[in-house]
């Protein structure tokens, strides 16, 4: 029985481009390219009525951008697995892109034979990175202050000396929520929620939420 083709839906604002891999992808063996759509809402559109595979999403869109598109889709379509394909690389939007659920993360200037391989390899469950952003990748990570094996990162959150307060707001960082949806959840005000969530960045030498999300779930916070 011959393997199912892989369905791809493309979120591009530019026309050449949605018709440049558009045409590509028609010669591709395994791969079919179902929609094109200019923005993201009319890629969740479709997507309510046909779930794709693979979505192939820039993240500069009109109205939605294709960052909050891949948080949106991740949450009602788990199964579908989103490449960012992007002229930006700065280190916040790799950063966001991966922990909105993208699987992969390539640049425009990528050759569309290599996005060919990306796209079969994250359907199958891997992840894909542009060696150009891996090091954006890999500094999300907080280096271990331990070489424990059973206790590589144990000592950092103890060492950091969080307050109780301020492990349960670590703990609901790590589940995505905003200052305000922490502050609500702990009953204290939105400037009150940041002022802790600064100070845990602060505690754990951390710049980020993805960053303190990695040493939360390392600590089993979650």
């Amino acid at each position: 029985m011959a393997e199912k083709n892989i369905t791809v839906y493309m979120v591009e604002d530019y026309p050449l481009t949605r018709t440049a891999y558009k045409k590509y992808f028609e010669s591709v063996n395994g791969i079919d390219i179902i929609g094109t759509f200019e923005t993201a809402e009319e890629c969740l559109d479709r997507m309510a009525i046909k779930p794709a595979d693979v979505i192939i999403m820039d993240i500069g869109l009109p109205w939605m951008n294709g960052l909050e598109a891949t948080r949106i889709i991740k949450g009602k379509y788990p199964e579908t697995k989103i490449l960012v394909l992007t002229s930006h690389e700065r280190r916040n939007e790799v950063h966001a892109a991966l922990a909105s659920g993208a699987a992969a993360y390539a640049l425009k200037d990528t050759k569309l034979s290599e996005i060919v391989n990306v796209i079969k390899s994250i359907n199958t469950g891997a992840g894909w990175f542009d060696p150009k952003i891996l090091d954006l990748v890999l500094d999300i990570f907080p280096k271990p202050i331990s070489m424990d094996l059973n206790n590589l990162y144990m000592d950092k959150l103890e060492a950091a000396g969080l307050t109780d307060k301020e492990k349960k707001v670590l703990k609901l960082m790590a589940e995505g929520k905003s200052n305000i949806e922490i502050g609500k959840l702990l009953g204290i005000s939105p400037n009150t929620a940041k002022s802790h969530v600064g100070k845990v960045f602060t505690k754990l030498g951390v710049d980020d939420r993805v960053q303190a999300a990695v040493i939360a779930v390392k600590n089993d916070l979650l």
